[in-house]
């Protein structure tokens, strides 16, 4: 630590080593954890242990020596606080009072307010997070109805709105399901990130009676239904359209995107250490159990690409039949982008955007990948690969404000096709290419599980940089990130949340915990190769 001598620096770290391993602490800290840090406290030795992180219960917001705009981010969030009879919901997607244009930015989106959550669990403010999580949990009990087509029981508002009535005095609650959404598709992803963020809730306040409730437990199981439901797929990852995650417009993802596989994977994991032993969550573990060992084997060994896997698939033979064939999807060596071979480095490697019959999306996307490391889908040794990435590709992934949806952008011809012409998703903006601070957290958490502290404290010194200068936009433009978003709202609430979280995970790394699972031997597949398609 700076202006420290050596021998009183070292006992201090021992001192903070022995503290966190305790289960419930609360810890003050004056200055942030540098990478020597880290090294010295042995804060990511337990990282692959069977054990894992050790989560404290938080009861006071950390004390630190935080840099000024910390405060500023605290003030928008709380502005963007949604209140239902008189008791806080969630938080509104952005406080941007100069749009012209309000749209539904002014409700709480089942995404948007993981992060904020993360950021009021680890501040020691769990209420509102257990508020949000009962208040959507009803809301999922309502029927739910577009074009008189009635939506599977299980499914999660992709967002809801406080209507106050100052007349009558009374508040109501409408959602959205998709039925109002633009392109009218419901969001796959708003389940998973509810039964993740009530994990995360569990393992912060150690309070387990929330999750054991009937209404959370029904909650689960009826998500689970949906996305273990059989049928005609012979796949075990999650058959999905266009715009049902973070990527809610026509993007070319559908088929099986990273995305919704990484948080499928996370939330059964999840629900799993949450649902109670009787008759019905037995039955729905033996499920979960049996999808994880296919999905994971499937996910580590179809969509992982490095180098030699490359190369591989470059001397690809196709139309092969039977169990013996190599090329198993039949994806025609021809037609693998020009720009994957100059991106892929010798160290290095990702999970791809997509993965169906003679089609693999080469395309990096930060959410999956990232989540895909939190989960404990990806290896170890995988894992430390999607790092190398990173760093090795700097310019393409974090530019000069982390971090990218997606790399590279589609243009021209393609992105006629693939986008239908759309406006907001030109290149280098928005989902295609943009550049969004909310993926900060995700990659500060990967960071710290991967024990690279100093990746994340590279890119929060980037968004440090410029945030609260340009008052907290929603994405950014440009190659390397280096406009506003052409469309972007300002004081966009998750970007708010998300430098935040970042900052608390960076100076108190127990707080992983929450969001970060060890590998589960009992469903890990035995594999010949990590790499390996065959």
């Amino acid at each position: 630590m700076e202006g420290v001598n050596s021998s009183s620096s070292i006992s201090d770290l021992d001192e903070l080593a022995r503290l966190l391993d305790r289960p419930r602490v609360n810890i003050e800290r004056k200055r942030s954890f540098d990478e020597r840090s880290f090294s010295e406290m042995g804060i990511f030795d337990n990282v692959n242990s069977p054990g894992g992180w050790e989560t404290p219960v938080s009861s006071a917001r950390n004390s630190f020596e935080p840099h000024p705009m910390v405060a500023e981010a605290w003030d928008a969030l709380r502005r963007s606080l949604v209140y239902f009879r008189g008791q806080p919901v969630g938080t509104i997607a952005a406080y941007d009072h100069a749009s012209e244009e309000v749209l539904n930015y002014d409700q709480v989106f089942v995404r948007d307010f993981v992060p904020s959550a993360l950021a009021f669990l680890m501040n020691g403010e769990p209420d509102i997070v257990k508020n949000f999580l009962l208040k959507t949990i009803q809301i999922q009990g309502r029927e739910k109805r577009i074009d008189r087509f009635k939506l599977g029981e299980g499914a999660m508002p992709a967002s809801f709105k406080v209507i106050h009535d100052p007349i009558k005095e009374t508040d109501s609650i409408n959602a959205d399901f998709g039925e109002s959404a633009i392109g009218r598709v419901a969001p796959v992803d708003s389940g998973f990130w509810w039964i993740i963020l009530l994990r995360a809730y569990t393992k912060s306040t150690g309070d387990t009676s929330l999750a054991e409730t009937s209404e959370c437990q029904k909650g689960m199981r009826l998500i689970l239904s949906l996305c273990l439901s059989e049928g005609f797929d012979t796949f075990p990852t999650l058959l999905c359209a266009d715009g049902c995650s973070m990527v809610d417009r026509r993007m070319g993802v559908y088929g099986y995107p990273i995305e919704i596989q990484a948080l499928f994977f996370m939330a059964l994991r999840s629900a799993m250490s949450m649902l109670k032993h009787d008759a019905e969550g037995k039955e729905f573990m033996e499920r979960i159990v049996k999808r994880l060992h296919a999905l994971s084997f499937h996910m580590r060994s179809y969509f992982w690409l490095d180098f030699q896997q490359l190369n591989d698939i470059y001397r690809y033979k196709t139309e092969e039949y039977s169990h013996t064939a190599v090329n198993k999807f039949n994806v025609i060596p021809d037609s693998i982008p020009e720009w994957v071979f100059d991106f892929m480095p010798l160290r290095g490697g990702y999970f791809i955007g997509n993965v169906s019959p003679a089609r693999m999306d080469f395309r990096w996307f930060a959410l999956g990948n990232c989540v895909a490391i939190l989960a404990s889908l990806a290896t170890p040794e995988q894992s430390a690969s999607i790092m190398d990435l990173i760093e090795e590709r700097w310019e393409e992934l974090v530019g000069e404000m982390p971090v990218k949806i997606c790399h590279p952008a589609i243009e021209s011809h393609e992105w006629r096709i693939v986008t239908g012409c759309d406006p907001k998703n030109t290149r280098w903006s928005y989902h295609n290419g943009g550049s969004w601070p909310v993926l900060l957290w995700l990659l500060t958490a990967a960071c710290i599980k991967t024990g690279r502290p100093q990746i994340a404290r590279r890119a929060i010194d980037l968004a440090e940089a410029r945030l609260l200068k340009d008052g907290w936009p929603e994405y950014y433009d440009g190659k390397s990130g280096r406009f506003i978003g052409k469309q972007a709202r300002k004081f966009q609430t998750w970007s708010i949340a998300g430098y935040l979280v970042a900052k608390m995970l960076l100076e108190d790394p127990s707080h992983l915990g929450m969001i970060s699972l060890e590998e589960d031997k009992q469903t890990k597949p035995v594999i010949k190769r990590s790499y390996s398609w065959t």
